[in-house]
């Protein structure tokens, strides 16, 4: 009893340990994609950012399998080998290499689905160059979250993005448009690939096992399988409106996606690199797994509700802080986005919980579930689309956000009803968890609203909005006795 006690202890501050490592890398490294996002959001035009997030959505599908879900599997499997690793390193490079010759001669092709701008030619050659950088790093990112030691990974992606933002920065002042974008992509991959290399200490073996690939495909494959369904969900949105609406309304949506993505993935990036390898080692336990899921789960709410409501409620005062009024129709789509954020971030902790478990197969599930929702919200309001208004050249675009977000919110609920199954919890607990964080924000922001009609400036707004937020969302939680609060402050002060 002593011994499992001890244990526990253990894994508890090697989670804070990674959690907080995670934290850093992600605040550090949004710090800088922010500063350079600004930068160029004010230096380029709608028309630039349509052309980069045209390629994104080709990019987002092509490093699906390159990976093919095996990093996943290795996280999952309890004592991976040398020999594994390897395998994966070699696979991921060599599709990443087969990837990119496709692609290269397909450029002619993407550039004509979107209006046969040529400019996409030389553009997406560049830009799938990332492919082979980023495939090069995956397996030494994987070793060091498997291990739970992530400072490494934090230095290279912040070192990597500083380098990223000298370079895109630099282009853009000197006028190269969409080139900063591209260039700023391959400077990160490079660099972030070149100090995992000299910095982890791992070596591949020069060998290849199909026996070890193919024992990774239990788990990989539904990773890889549901993975792709979810970047299909993902990009669909961009890839209709690029179709449907043109390169500036394609522009105004990767704005709003690209920083709702920021605060959104930020949040399930440090949960899922923290938990996952936490959950895979007590997975034999079915009694700690279920206590350390109703760990995690109260945990997210805790910071996913009000950062993501205060995010929502601030909105227009950041936008116009950051980029005075030019992105104006981009907020709508931004707070819808970060709507649908909620949902995203629930359900990759769900996949979290049946990933744990080896049971990737119900993650296809799931993702089947919301492609076909998307597809059936998409058909209604594609002849809508396209339109504008006077106020608003993004008015069929809220129409099509509003549809994904009714698709995420019906695929949460199918993940939950798995998630229950899989560890004996009653829906009742599980809605339990959230529910008083979510009350808690939609409390508080409707008491923050009237400061964002005061006629201040909007960077005074967005402080005292902030400050009263977070004020009253702590004194909440401690009128409430909250354990997870009173962790979390016990970790900040060092008694872990």
């Amino acid at each position: 009893m002593a011994e499992n006690q001890t244990e526990e202890e253990n894994l508890k501050v090697a989670v804070a340990h990674t959690i907080k490592w995670n934290v850093i890398d992600r605040v550090s490294s949004q710090v800088l994609y922010a500063i350079t996002g600004i930068v160029l959001a004010r230096m380029l035009s709608q028309e630039d950012f349509g052309l980069v997030t045209a390629i994104l959505v080709f990019q987002a599908f092509a490093s699906l399998f390159i990976d093919s879900g095996f990093s996943s599997a290795l996280i999952q499997r309890k004592e991976p080998t040398r020999l594994d690793y390897s395998t994966v390193l070699w696979f991921n490079l060599g599709m990443a290499v087969v990837l990119y010759i496709i692609l290269f001669f397909a450029s002619p092709l993407i550039a004509q689905l979107f209006g046969g701008d040529e400019r996409l030619i030389p553009l997406a050659r560049v830009m799938f160059l990332s492919f082979i950088l980023n495939a090069s790093a995956i397996v030494q990112t994987n070793i060091l979250m498997k291990r739970m030691e992530v400072r490494m990974v934090a230095v290279s992606n912040s070192i990597g993005l500083i380098a990223g933002s000298v370079v895109g920065i630099g282009l853009a002042v000197t006028g190269w448009g969409a080139w900063a974008m591209v260039w700023q992509t391959i400077a990160i991959g490079a660099v972030k690939s070149v100090i995992l290399w000299l910095t982890g200490g791992w070596r591949p073996l020069w060998a290849f096992s199909s026996e070890s690939l193919r024992s990774c495909f239990a788990v990989g494959s539904g990773v890889m399988f549901s993975s792709f369904l979810n970047t299909a969900f993902q990009n669909i949105s961009g890839f209709i409106i690029g179709l449907k609406a043109g390169l500036v309304p394609l522009g105004y949506y990767g704005q709003a996606d690209k920083w709702s993505k920021m605060g959104v993935m930020s949040l399930s990036q440090v949960l899922t690199a923290s938990f996952l390898p936490l959950l895979s080692k007590v997975q034999d336990d079915p009694e700690r797994y279920v206590r350390m899921c109703v760990k995690t789960h109260r945990f997210t709410a805790y910071l996913l509700f009000p950062a993501m409501g205060l995010l929502i409620l601030m909105a227009r005062p950041v936008f116009h802080t950051l980029f005075g009024t030019k992105w104006d129709p981009s907020i709508i789509l931004f707070q819808i986005l970060l709507g649908q954020g909620v949902f995203t971030v629930l359900m990759l902790l769900y996949r979290n919980y049946i990933l744990g478990l080896g049971k990737a197969k119900l993650l296809v599930v799931t993702e089947i579930v919301r492609d076909v929702a998307a597809i059936v919200a998409i058909a209604l309001v594609f002849p809508y689309i396209g339109l504008e208004s006077p106020d608003s050249p993004v008015e069929g675009l809220k129409y099509l956000l509003c549809g994904q977000f009714v698709a995420s919110a019906l695929t949460w609920g199918v993940t939950l009803y798995y998630v229950i199954r899989l560890t004996n919890r009653g829906l009742r607990e599980y809605v339990f968890d959230i529910m008083p964080y979510f009350f808690q924000t939609v409390l508080i922001s409707i008491l923050c609203v009237f400061i964002g009609n005061l006629d201040l400036q909007p960077l005074i707004i967005c402080l005292l909005q902030s400050v009263t937020f977070v004020c009253l969302y702590l004194g909440g939680n401690f009128l409430m006795n909250s354990k997870i609060q009173r962790d979390a402050i016990d970790y900040l002060k060092g008694r872990l």
